[in-house]
């Protein structure tokens, strides 16, 4: 069945599936006897493609509406006089709504002019460059009925009638629904009311509760889908509302709010460019065209969606919600849903060969009932006359064959991967993990590499300038900073407020530590700059920022370039150590003048920088350079010729809990790789602490690396341990060899606009929710909310925990399968008729199927599943265990069925015309209690021990007590309807017991080798 499976159901991948891949399996899933339920988890194609031709649509009026605007403006004199609508005048506004996103979408140059440009625009909405809008409720109220919230159009979520009426669409139920109706009329015709009735109305109950039970399990999960929809939404910015820069939600931005946008960042509405450096928007969501846009005050146009590839800046909220052009085209889009996930597939795969044997089995048991029936009738010679009786019979043979289609398509199945997933993504989310996509859960249990970001990941984040090597001199730094002579210490403020991405804010120059926002290294270079006696307000003025380089990851370095109050202009660089040294010729000695870097000052600024990096500290160079009064705004930022003022060495210490977590990942089989932009020397003191980096291990660096050939890879890439200086482009090649030549299911981690590559190319993407940004989370799989390495190794226990449910529940599904289809299946051949009714199947079905399922699906993940090596990307699904436990139980199951269906009545000394009903009843009490007994035993698919843990499992608990107690009020209460006789305590105690032998059986079993695979 394995190969089959792989064969035919194989070629979906975890994410980036082919289209065909995807309708391959879609077509060979021929025999489905609910296609709405058993498909609702995944991906509508029809759908999908019906919203990338609807953009593809609005992408190319959109791009022609824009053209046909911009040419027009050119014969348009002036702007049209614009009046003010009276409702917007009353709220205190000087503009409306349509004006402004008409100004926006139209990129209407003429039309912004004639309003007065960004700042009449400012003034009309009542806000202020420098301090937004009023954050009072009385201004909020206002704003929102004028101009709207910054929300989508949704479809409203479904309700619990719905998933009745979803349910209700299986194709077999339908067929017992007339089933019962003709039992109905007919039993009414032959025996009246209420008597006749009986057998219809129990098929009728089975299938209401079918359906009930169904549908509230699937609307539950529907709840904990609709959590995490909303969880994946949280998306924050910062704006400043009055004249306090602080984060809110997107959904709560208004216009004239003022928002701050750096690399990374989504723009979260509409609006206008108001001040920033080297900004390129990636328009290519909206356009179509993957060429990024040049923002700035002559092209200010901001449109939602769009992505910050590069630069940093201020933007006004010009228009909010479905007013925006991002806005509009999500209410045009038909949602296609996410890919489904391998083991989705795979389950499908099982359900269709197991539903095709069943449909055989279920053809040939009624052909054989029937056939009996018609041999009676010919030996009797009364094969001419039939009776209402005989066509009720015929009638239960075809209710009784139609049931065991139900019992034997296991629908459950692949909607059991999604119940696992959906309670599995639920509780990670209280571990600080918000899985985006399906199927990372799933694949990071499989996961054998994960390759983590240094930073923030295995460090905490928290970052302090401890030791600085300035003007020759080795310092530690105390709360009250270092002394320096004081025109190096002019420099070097000046280079510490300007040449950031960072803002220090409530600075009140009152000795109390000052608010600063930023990353975590712009934050600890400020506080250092703030201890050093530094004002960062005062830095600013006196001196104009011409034009900003933000940091990035491939250049390791950023720039800024500064005019002076003489008119000169003076250029600083930040980055990097070893990279910005190597830029600069000169350096301030001991007295804080300017001298050429000889060869001794590099050697000595080099041991420096190595120092630094052996006692784990990250290091950065700080460097200037002056460049006259010629430079504008357009002219590149120069690389060389720079000015050394010296070394930082910042501490960011290793997280809590990290060296454990990863030692778990060890033990579990899966390689944890640092692949950093950090010192080698750094990185390696940092891994040695983690206890990444062994003595057999390797650390390399990332230039190194690009420059191996395949065949030096094939032998390196499994020794590195560690990789320092790396770009992005050297992660992703890295992950592309171990997936490719290597085979290894790969997690990455990562946080920057450029990490999206590698993210993408994993098998999960891991991005920092913390630090990430709003592109690198776009890519991701799997957000880690507290940026903790401890939190990836929860995700992997999590994944490998469903991965073991859903077999648990295969093993489980499968045997009840065998068992029920064997003994209708040979019992109609052998002796004429069917020990198990309908009603008794599906009853059965339930325990198996969505039971079964909530039992076993949501088992908690325990530690001992880090102790076992991972599946990797070739393991069977339906192992040699699993193999093992459904035959043994199978055949015990069907040797005490048969013995009881051959000896039954001798055994309990059955007599009488009740004889047949007492014995039917006892083989169906026996079978229920073999499936009670075994779902405990399926717990642990290899451990005898399958009590551990169980009363912490409240919904196994409660699944199981419910299971018994409507059997003893089927057995007991329902006998009319059920076919059911009640039961002595003997008899009781014997099917109770035949069932708990099953434990044994299940125990001794898992004593016999079979092998892992």
């Amino acid at each position: 069945m394995e190969s089959y499976l792989k064969d035919q159901f194989g070629d979906v991948k975890p994410k980036n599936s082919s289209e065909e891949a995807l309708q391959r399996w879609r077509k060979l899933c021929w025999f489905v006897k609910n296609p709405k339920r058993r498909f609702r988890f995944t991906a509508n194609l029809t759908k999908r493609s019906e919203a990338e031709a609807i953009r593809q649509t609005f992408q190319a009026n959109f791009r022609v509406a824009v053209i046909v605007s911009q040419a027009a403006l050119q014969f348009i004199q002036g702007l049209t006089d614009y009046k003010v609508p009276e409702e917007v005048k009353a709220a205190g506004f000087q503009i409306g709504a349509d004006e402004l996103g008409s100004i926006v979408e139209r990129h209407d140059v003429k039309k912004l002019g004639g309003h007065g440009g960004v700042e009449g625009i400012v003034d009309k909405l009542s806000t202020s460059i420098t301090s937004g809008i009023s954050a009072s409720e009385d201004s909020l109220k206002r704003r929102k009925e004028i101009y709207g919230v910054n929300k989508f159009t949704e479809s409203p979520p479904k309700g619990f009638w719905f998933f009745v009426y979803e349910a209700l669409q299986d194709m077999t139920l339908m067929i017992l629904a007339a089933c019962a109706l003709l039992s109905l009329i007919v039993g009414i015709i032959m025996e009246g009311w209420p008597t006749g009735a009986h057998d219809g109305l129990g098929i009728v109950a089975s299938i209401l509760l079918v359906v009930f039970v169904t549908a509230s399990s699937d609307y539950k999960q529907s709840l904990q889908f609709k959590d995490l929809d909303a969880e994946k939404k949280k998306i924050s910015v910062q704006v400043t509302r009055d004249g306090l820069r602080q984060k809110i939600s997107i959904y709560d931005l208004l216009p004239g709010d003022i928002v701050h946008l750096n690399i990374g960042d989504q723009v979260p509405a509409d609006g206008l460019f108001i001040s920033g450096f080297s900004v390129l928007i990636n328009e290519s969501s909206l356009t179509g065209e993957s060429e990024p846009v040049n923002v700035n005050a002559i092209n200010p146009f901001l449109l939602s969606g769009t992505k910050v590839q590069d630069g940093s800046f201020k933007m006004l909220v010009a228009t909010v919600g479905m007013r925006t052009q991002w806005g509009k085209l999500m209410a045009t889009l038909s949602e296609g849903g996410d890919d489904e996930t391998p083991l989705q597939v795979k389950l499908n795969g099982v359900a269709t060969i197991i539903g095709k044997i069943g449909l055989f089995f279920a053809v040939v048991t009624f052909a054989v009932l029937v056939q009996g029936l018609f041999a009676r009738k010919l030996q009797d010679g009364s094969h001419w006359s039939w009776s209402g009786d005989e066509a009720m019979e015929i009638l239960e043979f075809f209710a009784v064959a139609v049931t065991i289609v139900v019992v034997a398509v296991p629908e459950g199945l692949p909607l059991a991967v999604t119940l696992s997933l959906a309670f599995a993504m639920k509780k990670m989310m209280n571990d600080k993990a918000l899985v985006r996509h399906l199927a990372a859960c799933e694949t990071m249990g499989s996961a054998t590499t994960i390759c983590s970001d240094k930073t923030g990941t295995l460090t905490t984040n928290h970052m302090t300038v401890v030791k600085t090597c300035i003007c020759e001199k080795v310092m530690e730094v105390s709360e009250s900073g270092f002394e320096i002579p004081d025109s190096a210490m002019k420099i070097l403020l000046q280079s510490i407020f300007n040449n950031t991405g960072g803002e220090v804010v409530n600075s009140n120059g009152n000795g109390r530590k000052p608010e600063i926002l930023g990353t975590p290294t712009e934050t600890a270079i400020l506080e250092l700059g703030w201890k050093l006696g530094g004002d960062f307000q005062v830095e600013r003025q006196k001196a104009t920022i011409v034009k900003v380089e933000p940091f990035n990851s491939l250049k390791k370095r950023m720039g800024v370039v500064l005019e002076l109050h003489d008119g000169s202009h003076r250029a600083h660089s930040k980055g990097a150590s070893e990279i910005v040294l190597a830029n600069c010729d000169k350096f301030l000695n001991a007295e804080g003048e300017v001298v050429p870097l000889d060869e001794s000052a590099t050697n000595y600024l080099k041991d420096t920088i190595e120092k630094f990096a052996n006692e784990a500290l990250r290091t950065l160079c700080l460097a200037y350079k002056d460049i006259g009064s010629e430079f504008s705004a357009e002219s590149p930022i120069p690389i060389e010729g720079y000015t050394c003022i010296g070394i930082v060495g910042i501490k960011d210490p290793v997280r809590p809990g990290v060296k454990e977590s990863v030692a778990i990942c060890r033990s579990a089989g899966i390689v944890v790789r640092m692949v950093t932009g950090d010192n080698i020397n750094t990185a390696k003191a940092i891994a040695r602490e983690c206890g990444i980096l062994t003595e057999d291990g390797l650390a390399i660096e990332g230039p190194d690396f690009r420059e191996k050939k395949d065949e030096e890879l094939l032998e390196l890439i499994p020794k590195i341990q560690v990789m320092a200086r790396s770009s992005p482009l050297d992660k992703h090649k890295l992950v592309k060899h171990l997936k490719t030549t290597f085979q290894e299911v790969v997690a990455v981690t990562g946080d920057g606009t450029n990490d999206a590559p590698a993210l993408h190319e994993a098998d999960i993407g891991l991005a920092m929710g913390i630090a990430g940004t709003e592109v690198a989370k776009e890519s991701a799989d799997v957000l880690i909310l507290d940026d903790n390495f401890s939190t990836i190794a929860t995700v992997a226990k999590w994944g490998r925990s469903v991965y073991i449910n859903i077999q648990k529940f295969v093993q489980f599904q499968l045997t009840v399968n065998v068992v029920a289809l064997i003994v209708n299946f040979s019992s109609a051949c052998l002796t004429g008729n069917a020990p198990l009714t309908a009603v008794q199947l599906l009853w059965v079905n339930m325990i198996m199927d969505t039971l079964g399922a909530l039992a076993l699906a949501t088992e908690p993940p325990t530690d001992d599943l880090m102790k076992r090596p991972p599946v990797g990307r070739k393991g069977n699904f339906i192992s040699n265990v699993m193999w093992r436990n459904i035959l043994g139980q199978s055949i015990y199951q069907l040797i005490i069925i048969w013995y009881l269906q051959t000896k039954g009545k001798s055994a309990f000394n059955l007599t009488g015309s009740d004889s047949d009903l007492i014995l039917n009843t006892i083989i169906f009490n026996s079978f229920v209690f073999c499936q009670v007994f075994n779902e405990i035993s399926s717990r642990e698919m290899e451990k005898i021990n399958v009590f551990k843990g169980i009363l912490k499992n409240y919904v196994f608990v409660a699944v199981l007590t419910c299971t018994v107690v409507f059997q003893i009020i089927i057995i007991e209460f329902l006998g009319t309807f059920a076919n059911t006789h009640p039961l002595s305590l003997s008899q009781w105690f014997v099917s109770i017991l035949l069932g708990f032998l099953g434990m044994p059986i299940a125990a001794g079993l898992k004593m016999i080798p079979v092998g892992s695979c």
